[in-house]
């Protein structure tokens, strides 16, 4: 009688484990850092442009790159072909490299002496030194979040609905756009919202593109390199702070949508 509560509590202490493990560093980081110090580092306007880089490119990283992203991952569910498995596992190589290697594999790519770099140069866009060039390395970086996550919601769809609609003479692109998406749209939210999360936590890849201008992952990297832990902090609190009212915004959303869903609103 007593065997099984004595596993789940040892189960149980093992999560309070990783869950303290988890939240040590972060609390401590927090407790070690005065309201004044958060207060005068937030009016920084340093501080305050980097932030609004960060969430802006990692939002418009995510949502261009979305745009292709999902319909690939439509195809990955419900299409075979030659080499699908080499496919998927191309996709997950940027979450498996180290992200400074993938910082120097993409700057091979869209530096100014490439053909890329070069027709974006003749249209104005440099890729090195710029957002353009967050945009991309956060896109590298984050894309297999949102791929894995659509391909999982599609395979979710029961094909009958689709081939059912299909019969009746529905074209695909309507399928697609009035069964598939809708019904895939909760595992497709959950993939955009990782992407952007995994977007603006990059430091490894976008650092080698562009560190400048400097989004906060490199800001927090400069001053800690510079001036040292009592100076990088703060900026790390604020941006924690921040990441984290997102995460949360975007969740609710996502939650909020759900609900009226199931409520058939």
């Amino acid at each position: 009688m007593n065997r099984p509560n004595l596993f789940h509590s040892f189960f149980l202490l093992l999560g309070g484990l990783v869950i303290l493990f988890i939240l040590a560093p972060l609390l401590g980081m927090f407790f070690a850092t005065t309201p004044e110090q958060i207060f005068t580092t937030a009016k920084e306007a340093e501080v305050r442009d980097s932030i609004w880089l960060t969430l802006w490119t990692s939002m418009f990283a995510t949502l261009l790159f979305a745009v292709a992203a999902i319909p690939f991952a439509y195809l990955l569910a419900r299409k075979s072909f030659p080499l699908k498995k080499l496919v998927s596992g191309i996709i997950d190589i940027p979450v498996v490299i180290p992200h400074s290697a993938a910082g120097i594999a993409i700057l091979g790519f869209v530096s100014r002496d490439t053909w890329l770099g070069q027709m974006g140069s003749a249209v104005g866009l440099n890729f090195v030194g710029s957002a353009a060039g967050i945009i991309v390395a956060m896109a590298f970086v984050s894309i297999p979040y949102l791929i894995n996550a659509a391909r999982d919601g599609f395979l979710g769809v029961p094909e009958r609905l689709e081939k059912a609609a299909l019969s009746l003479g529905a074209s695909p692109l309507r399928v697609f756009m009035t069964i598939s998406l809708p019904l895939a749209w909760r595992n497709i939210l959950s993939g955009l919202i990782l992407m952007f999360a995994r977007g603006m936590s990059e430091f490894g890849a976008v650092v080698v593109v562009a560190y400048h201008p400097m989004i906060t992952p490199v800001l927090i990297y400069e001053r800690f390199g510079a001036f040292g832990l009592k100076y990088a902090r703060p900026v790390s609190v604020i941006f924690i702070l921040i990441t984290l009212a997102a995460f949360i915004l975007l969740r609710s959303l996502s939650s909020e949508k759900k609900l009226r869903k199931e409520a058939g609103e």
